[in-house]
């Protein structure tokens, strides 16, 4: 009988510890799914743009445009077409950051399901091209996403000087990202598999925004 009562305490504290390691890890598993979903996105800018094969990003108005350029456009214009190229930069923080002797979550996002709008009109959509580590530290991680979309598609009724201003407004020398937004569904890589964001966010420029 003392040999069973024994066999029966230690039966029960394995299950005890068994429910508590349980409990820990459920705590555990909510805290960092919690914290996961706290990855925060802001627009940065527009460089690298191109309209019709010319370099926009050095322009600051159209007076700037070279005649050979400004001849390029124009036939570009007359075709009905006017191809863009652009990388837009967003900057993810990691709301996870160390502090004291807590050391940070290092983070990674796995895919970023966006569309872009351009002066609130959708235009093209696409993802990541690959996963991108968001470390645990104060300062942003640039995620420079490459694009490219044929202008005249989607605002051809501004004309062509419409389109032109527009196109410098966003990538030239006094370009920002101030007339974009992103429609996003982030999707974040966790020890317990990937994990999309409840519902999807406009990124901006103006502030850091999360889900």
């Amino acid at each position: 009988m003392k040999n069973k009562s024994i066999i029966s305490v230690a039966v029960v504290s394995l299950v005890l510890i068994s429910v508590l390691a349980s409990c820990d890890s459920i705590r555990n598993i909510t805290n960092s799914l919690t914290s996961l979903k706290n990855m925060e996105f802001k627009l940065n800018n527009i460089s690298n743009m191109k309209l019709a094969g010319v370099d926009i990003s050095r322009l600051s108005d159209p007076s700037k445009l070279s005649i050979s350029d400004g001849l390029s456009l124009t036939a570009a214009f007359a075709r009905r077409s006017l191809p863009a190229t652009l990388t837009l930069n967003v900057d993810a923080k990691n709301p996870n950051a160390s502090s004291g002797s807590k050391a940070g979550t290092a983070l990674t996002l796995n895919g970023l399901d966006w569309r872009l709008l351009i002066d609130d009109k959708p235009t093209i959509n696409g993802d990541l091209a690959s996963p991108v580590d968001i470390a645990a530290v104060a300062t942003p991680t640039n995620i420079p996403l490459a694009m490219s979309l044929d202008l005249y598609s989607f605002f051809a009724g501004k004309g062509y000087d419409g389109i032109l201003n527009l196109a410098l407004a966003l990538g030239g020398v006094n370009g920002s990202a101030a007339r974009v937004k992103l429609d996003a569904m982030p999707s974040v890589g966790t020890p317990f598999g990937t994990m999309k964001y409840p519902n999807r966010i406009t990124i901006i420029n103006t502030e850091f925004r999360a889900q």
